[in-house]
């Protein structure tokens, strides 16, 4: 067992994080050539450059649109906070990367990591049972979008597990190789599913408004 966690951690890690970051380098890369191409072939080249930069911010900063259909907004709004701060912030991770690298920042409280790691995992269950419960998301969902939030909240629950070994029903080790495991399976698939609009999200509104500029040859 100890040979597959030093083989999850090492050398399965840095493949997977290699992946993650090739493979959203080239969704970002392919971004930008098609909106330099887009725009390059509209007919209208005149751009709200300022619209678009709040329309952006709004997207990111979704406070105005919590009030549309609020528990399902609160609930995404609480699962993305904590998928993204418990990973970069808490103290066992940080000291990961500090041994590998030598570079390292403030962590949170282990208390309040709890906290989110907890919240992280009722998020997820939830918003696969809102969105199977809601009509108009069923209809429009896939096996990913019921699939990703559940293999989210699996490190996080294994992760959870690691650190309160007196409520762990599995061996330490055992908890340990599925949240590393599991971890590096996400990061696998980040640039391969709609995970990967982490980084794409930040130009959708560019994207869309280009779209409006059509190319002088497309006719009506």
């Amino acid at each position: 067992m100890e040979g597959w966690i030093a083989f999850a951690r090492g050398p399965m890690f840095r493949a997977a994080l290699a992946f993650m970051l090739l493979g959203l380098a080239r969704h970002a890369v392919l971004t930008i050539w098609e909106v330099r191409r887009a725009y390059r072939r509209a007919g209208d080249k005149t751009i709200p450059y300022r619209k678009v930069f709040l329309a952006t911010l709004m997207w990111l900063l979704p406070v105005g649109k919590l009030r549309q259909r609020l528990p399902y907004s609160l609930t995404t709004l609480v699962f993305h906070v904590a998928v993204v701060i418990v990973p970069l912030f808490l103290a066992g991770h940080i000291a990961l990367w500090a041994a590998g690298t030598g570079v390292s920042w403030p962590a949170i409280s282990n208390g309040l990591a709890d906290i989110l790691t907890t919240a992280a995992v009722a998020a997820a269950l939830l918003l696969v049972v809102e969105r199977a419960a809601a009509a108009d998301s069923r209809v429009l969902s896939r096996f990913q979008d019921y699939a990703i939030p559940l293999l989210i909240a699996l490190p996080f629950a294994s992760g959870f597990l690691v650190r309160h070994p007196a409520w762990n029903p599995l061996s330490l080790d055992g908890a340990l190789l599925v949240h590393v495991m599991s971890a590096n399976l996400l990061l696998i698939l980040i640039p391969l599913t709609k995970l990967s609009h982490m980084i794409l999200l930040p130009t959708t509104q560019m994207v869309s408004e280009l779209a409006w500029h059509f190319p002088p040859d497309a006719g009506r």
